[in-house]
């Protein structure tokens, strides 16, 4: 960012004096501030010292020296916050991950699409359940208040129990303690994310990490930050990545490790503003580009992408999501995905970054480990190892989610 350019004053609430993309209307004032004071109110559900561990990790990424799987389901629903499920989740994902740290022959880093991810963008802000409207994909929010126990019971089912340590030392080692797991989510409703940010000391690990000589940031010993403690890591979608957007301005700010979404519509200089935007000082680790453009477009857009970013030397972890850009309607209506053009999205993705002098640091891909009631795998995609065709499709769809696959399946 020009230096002649003042940088506007940042605060977890700057983001109100911007406009807002997918913006939610709320009927019930009284009850939105009731559970947004409700939300102020409880703990972290992460602590600065995992979200600084995650910095360091992908920085690792950055230099060859680690591989990144973020993975779980396209859309949750408080109604699927069992131990099973979470168990089955989280199993899926720690098992997916060692096929690729056999044939990746690197550390994997480990990022569910878990514990946050309960709103969807949407072209329309509506739609029907049963004979009801409701906000389209948002109606999870809607029931928070019931629910904040069950994100509080999923924190302590992966270790995170607030009473185990001060949440500013990271806590006790649990159920997790032999692996690092780390949430995310797409930061897509900000009056939720702007109640779980919070001004922590950030850890003294951190001060001690080796900085890139771009940076011109002060010790992270000398102040305290504002960390996002709903999750480790959080992305702006496509959808919400305008530059003078609220959700670019809510993002400038926080600590937290970020992805950004670039799709085919994505231009260079617009990728290279938002690089400065977010990230002015190049740290290492903080920035995720995530490309979502599908197997048609994929050849026609990531070779400038990544030409682009090399130009500026902003440091960053390039994933590949090959589900989002490669979604269809089946005959009967239904979403989904071709496992063809998923794996040829891959396939095009590592040709081009090593065309490119550059590297894929990892994936991104929509699974679930959950089971209809009779025990059996989704059926979502279409192709793969059982050659799934569309008139299979509706025998075990899971409403509410998007063509994920299952692994059981493929």
């Amino acid at each position: 960012m020009s230096p002649s350019i003042p940088t506007p004053k940042w605060t977890p609430e700057s983001w109100k004096e911007k406009p807002v993309a997918q913006p939610v209307s709320y009927p019930d004032a009284t009850h939105l501030n009731k559970v947004l004071s409700k939300l102020e109110s409880l703990p972290p559900l992460v602590t600065p010292s995992e979200i600084e561990r995650l910095r360091h990790q992908l920085s690792l990424v950055q230099r060859n020296q680690a591989f990144v799987l973020h993975a779980g389901d396209c859309a949750e629903s408080f109604d699927a916050c069992t131990h099973e499920n979470i168990t089955a989740k989280i199993g899926l994902i720690l098992s997916f991950s060692l096929i690729l740290v056999w044939g990746a022959r690197l550390p994997v880093v480990r990022i569910g699409r878990i514990a946050g991810q309960y709103a969807k963008p949407r072209s329309s802000s509506y739609e029907r359940v049963g004979d009801r409207e409701v906000l389209s994909f948002r109606r999870e929010f809607s029931q928070i208040i019931d629910a904040l126990g069950d994100a509080l019971d999923f924190s302590r089912t992966v270790g995170a129990d607030a009473g185990s340590a001060p949440y500013e030392q990271g806590g006790a080692h649990t159920t997790l303690g032999e692996v690092d797991f780390y949430t995310s989510h797409e930061g897509l409703m900000l009056d939720y994310e702007q109640a779980l940010t919070r001004a922590l000391p950030v850890p003294n690990t951190a001060a001690s990490r080796p900085k890139t000589t771009a940076s011109r940031a002060p010790s992270p010993a000398q102040h305290k930050a504002h960390y996002n403690t709903s999750a480790h890591f959080l992305w702006i979608g496509d959808r919400t990545r305008q530059l003078t957007g609220a959700h670019v301005e809510y993002f400038r700010g926080i600590r937290n490790p970020i992805g950004i979404k670039v799709g085919p519509s994505m231009q260079g200089a617009e990728l290279i503003r938002l690089l400065d935007i977010v990230n002015p000082d190049r740290e290492p680790g903080r920035v995720t580009l995530i490309t979502r453009y599908g197997a048609g477009k994929i050849n026609d857009n990531l070779p400038s992408h990544i030409s682009s970013v090399q130009a500026t030397g902003h440091p960053v972890v390039w994933i590949c999501d090959p589900m989002h850009g490669n979604t269809q309607t089946s005959s009967s209506g239904l979403k989904t995905r071709h496992f063809g053009t998923i794996i040829s999205e891959l396939v095009d993705c590592l040709r081009i970054h090593a065309a490119h002098d550059s590297r894929l640091g990892g994936v991104s891909l929509e699974f679930t480990g959950e089971l209809n009631d009779e025990g059996f795998s989704v059926t979502e995609c279409v192709g793969g190892s059982m050659e799934l065709g569309e008139e299979k499709l509706g025998l075990r769809y899971q409403v509410g989610s998007s063509s994920s696959f299952s692994l059981m399946n493929k």
